[in-house]
């Protein structure tokens, strides 16, 4: 009896020590920077040896390197199983990556030429008496425009918008909600300078207005209104129904429950949408050229006269095509993407400070 227990330990014992397919060694936790690296190098020295003179063509090489050599190394070293779960991190990275390198890319181009001419002068000056040859000049009337026609296309949009989602989440049943449905997806792929082209015929041509500020705030609405709707939309029907049943049974109207329950929970999101719709319609042309016409001069009355916007500057500058005029256009767009930046710090802000407090 006891020689068979001791014939079976050692067995026990070698059991024990086999390795588990799904415990056995791993990578170190440095491999897939190491990976990185090497994958790095191997692209670049692959792009100079056939002669690629594209840094993009670099990089998708070593990606598909680092993709190959993580699951290689990770299939010798672990198991497959892992190895798949590997790729599919490395994946990931490398589809962010490919996302942020353009935009840090268009970032530095945008800060490296803008940052030339764009002081306190610059933001403070019209292009008044300036030739689009001559150096100097500023962006003062272009940005003073695009508040005032951002400002209005805000005021009309987003109650239009906030209270059409409330409409659809809320009240919304039968063939009213669904052809407002209909009409909102139309509208969200609407080009911009069919929007202009509304505004121009009904209020200009046929109403008899000039060209104003007031007459690009509409077209630019137009854009920003389903934005606002499928923003605000999606939001509200993240409140939990909870919330609606709890303050419904304490008698109170549902009005009241929409105004003091489901709006504050979901003022975070309606307000990120409500910044991306601004983003959307800031870098507008199209509605501005045929409506606003663009002007060299301050004009702080939206309602009438001509008045200009910072894209419509932009391109303005860049046609005239001279030094001056380059760096003029790449400091406006530098302005632009800090009025943005902006926006959404402040929507942040107010969405941070309105939100329903939780905890003690």
């Amino acid at each position: 009896m006891s020689h068979a227990l001791q014939d079976q330990r050692p067995t026990r014992a070698r059991k024990s020590a086999a390795p588990d397919s799904l415990t056995r060694g791993g990578l170190p936790r440095w491999a897939p920077a190491g990976i990185a690296v090497v994958s790095t190098a191997l692209g670049s020295g692959i792009g100079l040896a056939f002669g690629l003179h594209s840094k993009v063509q670099w990089g998708l090489i070593a990606a598909l390197l680092f993709v190959g050599i993580t699951y290689t190394a990770s299939s010798v070293v672990e198991n497959r199983r892992q190895a798949k779960d590997r790729v599919a991190t490395s994946v990931m990275w490398v589809c962010f990556v490919l996302a942020v390198v353009p935009l840090l890319s268009l970032m530095w181009t945008t800060i490296s030429r803008g940052i030339k001419v764009l002081n306190g002068a610059f933001l403070t000056h019209s292009m008044n008496g300036v030739t689009s040859f001559e150096e100097g000049g500023g962006v003062y009337h272009a940005l003073l425009g695009t508040l005032e026609q951002v400002a209005l296309a805000t005021v009309i949009a987003a109650p239009v918008g906030l209270l059409t989602a409330v409409y659809l989440v809320e009240y919304g049943r039968g063939s009213l909600a669904k052809a407002v449905t209909f009409f909102v997806d139309v509208m969200t792929g609407i080009p911009s300078i069919v929007a202009g082209l509304f505004i121009l015929t009904t209020w200009n041509l046929l109403l008899g207005f000039g060209p104003s500020g007031f007459a690009g705030a509409m077209a630019l609405s137009i854009l920003m209104m389903p934005v606002v709707v499928r923003s605000t939309e999606e939001m509200l029907k993240l409140v939990p129904n909870e919330l609606r049943e709890a303050a419904l049974a304490l008698g109170v109207p549902k009005w009241r429950m929409i105004l003091k329950v489901v709006l504050p929970t979901a003022i975070g999101g309606i307000s990120t949408g409500l910044m991306l719709a601004v983003a959307r319609i800031a870098g507008e042309t199209a509605p501005i050229m045929l409506l606003v016409f663009g002007s060299q001069l301050i004009n702080g009355n939206p309602f009438e006269g001509a008045q200009s916007s910072l894209p419509l500057y932009i391109w303005e500058q860049y046609r005239v095509g001279s030094e001056a005029s380059y760096d003029r256009a790449w400091a406006a767009a530098l302005v632009l993407i800090a009025f943005v930046m902006i926006l959404n710090l402040v929507a942040r802000g107010i969405a941070r400070w309105k939100a329903p407090k939780t905890g003690r």
